[in-house]
């Protein structure tokens, strides 16, 4: 599959630079430029565009504020973010980002950021257009630094979500990774993508749940750990027990093991 990107960037050097090493990509046909928002707009409604590689700081409409009009498409071209700015990954989350490189540009991480919009696309991509305002992701990624570099970890590769302070760790096929959004934040959005709030500090994959187990006053939700056939037990508030078990019960799909050591919790 060829591709067609358009690179944004307000400072020239940067822009040449970019749009030079998008050329030299061996999955890439055809390079854009844009300096500003303005005119990748212009240019998004006179060509078909795969990918936009954007920058995030620029004067007028930001690169964030453009990938936010983007998500009104109704297939729009995937959004790699390209910054010197290493702490707007949250906010790349937000937008639904496929990457996020960091300057100086490495060709290494810039193949890899090809990868994933050939990933978007073979997904079935196509050109972009308007959509009603109900449409949405079918799934999120999260930007995660680890050792310099960003990494994109899918949800539906989480099993459980713990809170610290007002960071979370996502535990996924990939490990642990702490990321500065708040537990309340994730729960909220990912409410009605199979997550459960079981307590102040844990959210977890109802899909990823084994069974519960209650002793006395205590109960804990078992959660298989994705890529694993091991399970953690973490604590269920009282308050949470009754929705959460309401939630399981109602998955007809689910053989759901339960057990106490307490007659009265049966």
């Amino acid at each position: 599959m060829s591709l067609v990107v358009l690179a944004v960037d307000d400072e020239p050097p940067a822009l040449d630079e970019l749009a030079y090493l998008l050329g030299h990509q061996p999955e890439v046909d055809e390079v854009l430029s844009a300096g500003d928002a303005t005119e990748a707009l212009r240019q998004l409604n006179e060509h078909h565009v795969d990918a936009i590689f954007l920058d995030i700081n620029m004067p007028g409409l930001s690169g964030l504020e453009l990938a936010g009009v983007l998500t009104k498409y109704a297939d729009p071209p995937a959004v790699v973010f390209v910054t010197a700015h290493g702490d707007k990954a949250v906010d790349a989350f937000e937008v639904g980002a496929v990457d996020y490189l960091l300057k100086p540009l490495r060709e290494e991480r810039l193949t890899q950021a090809i990868s994933r919009v050939l990933a978007v696309r073979e997904a079935g991509g196509q050109p972009a257009g308007p959509v009603p305002p109900q449409a949405s992701p079918t799934d999120e990624v999260i930007p995660v630094e680890l050792s310099g570099v960003t990494s994109l970890v899918r949800r539906d590769s989480i099993s459980w979500v713990e809170a610290v302070g007002d960071y979370a760790r996502l535990h996924s096929e990939s490990g642990a990774h702490l990321v500065r959004i708040p537990l309340s934040t994730l729960a909220s959005r990912w409410q009605d993508h199979g997550f459960q709030r079981v307590h102040r500090s844990y959210l977890v994959a109802l899909p990823m749940v084994t069974g519960l187990r209650s002793s006395g006053s205590t109960t804990v939700v078992c959660v298989r750990a994705n890529g694993s056939s091991a399970a953690v037990e973490l604590p269920v508030s009282r308050r949470q027990l009754r929705e959460l078990k309401d939630l399981l019960i109602r998955d007809p799909m689910r053989e759901l093991k339960s057990s106490s050591d307490d007659p009265a919790q049966r």
